[in-house]
């Protein structure tokens, strides 16, 4: 009996330490990531590169904003280019995390925590979750080294995260009867609480965000596979705009061990799987859609006016759009895998990533 209690235990730890990390890699996956840069020539090509622009980034300083400003905003607005310089951090962030993951390199973990806690004392979440969808890196990158920062840095940081994904929950944006409630912006809305929740490994942040994309799912997608994005902008890359944060919240639940909401059908018979195949006919070819010829919304007839590309109306849709959706469906769909080859052209280091998980995923489905 004691021996069969101490396996148990045993068994529970090793659950807890191989998925203790939802948001990013866990630890069973940086070791996969760190033997196939070391055993395959490709991998260590694309480390390489990163490995670069990491050590790089060690010479760099914060560049935080007080409040992240891209939503409804033309190309070349001051505040919007004064926001895109800043969420360069971004990147940043991950970079040195993951870096400092990979190499056991404190440098890049102390690093990876200034960048992190100088902005969560300068930045203010609005609640717009256009906006807050950005910080998607700092989120991931707080999830690979929150157990290896001091006490004091992480409260720093989770009270702004969690800042954050209260102001999305609060905000006056997601009442009924606003559009912002039920288009593309709750599914940002509901990947930033998500994704929070689960590197804060915060129970109520993600029983309310599984609860909500149910929801969503039934309001924002149909039983044909389009979406009400799809048919109050008449584009493609609204489709997928909405599918992309989906898509990365699924593939959080599903790492966690809890429901396929991929596959997941609502009453009325939608799901993120059929709207994902919807659009295989047009990322092929097959079909040919032009963007924006009917959008009921004056914010694209302005970028349009602005002259931003992809924008005017009738611009025939580019199936290279779709690879955000691609990149994350193959999680759910491997034989979406020769499409996804055939329009990137070759791997990089992302899909490398993705890759990983994907495979860690086959092989506790195999044990």
């Amino acid at each position: 009996m004691l021996r069969f209690f101490l396996f148990i235990c045993m068994h529970a730890a090793f659950s807890l330490s191989a998925f203790a990390q939802i948001v990013s890699l866990n630890n069973r996956e940086i070791i996969s990531l760190q033997s196939a840069i070391k055993k395959d020539s490709k991998a260590k090509k694309l480390y390489d590169s990163f490995n670069i622009a990491a050590i790089r980034y060690l010479e760099d300083q914060p560049n935080p904003i007080d409040t992240i400003r891209t939503e409804g905003l033309l190309k070349g607005n001051p505040q919007k280019v004064k926001t895109q310089q800043a969420l360069a951090d971004m990147g940043k962030m991950f970079t040195l995390a993951l870096q400092y993951r990979l190499t056991e390199d404190k440098k890049y973990l102390i690093k990876c925590a200034y960048f992190l806690t100088t902005w969560a004392m300068v930045n203010h979440p609005n609640g717009n979750p256009i906006d807050d969808t950005n910080l998607d890196k700092a989120v991931e990158a707080y999830d690979l080294i929150k157990d290896d920062i001091s006490v004091k840095d992480k409260i720093i940081i989770e009270r702004w995260l969690k800042e954050a994904a209260n102001a999305e929950i609060n905000s006056k944006r997601m009442k009924p009867g606003r559009a912002t409630a039920i288009n593309n912006w709750n599914a940002h809305r509901l990947k930033v609480v998500g994704e929070i929740g689960y590197a804060l490994k915060d129970q109520h942040l993600i029983d309310w965000t599984i609860e909500n994309l149910k929801s969503h799912i039934d309001i924002n997608l149909y039983a044909d596979g389009t979406s009400l994005d799809f048919k109050e902008r008449d584009a493609m890359h609204y489709h997928i705009y909405d599918l992309e944060p989906m898509l990365k919240l699924a593939i959080m639940i599903d790492r966690a061990k809890g429901q396929n909401l991929y596959t997941y059908a609502s009453t009325k018979g939608s799901s993120i799987k059929k709207s994902v195949e919807w659009m295989i006919p047009y990322i092929k070819g097959e079909k040919l859609h032009e963007e924006y010829a009917n959008t009921t919304v004056k914010f694209d007839r302005d970028r349009a006016k602005n002259n931003e590309p992809g924008f005017a109306p009738g611009t025939m849709f580019d199936p290279k759009l779709a690879l955000p959706v691609l990149k994350l469906s193959v999680y759910f769909d491997a034989g979406q895998m020769p499409l996804l080859n055939d329009l990137n052209k070759g791997l990089d280091f992302p899909m490398l990533i993705d890759q990983i998980k994907r495979e860690r995923k086959q092989n506790f489905q195999n044990k």
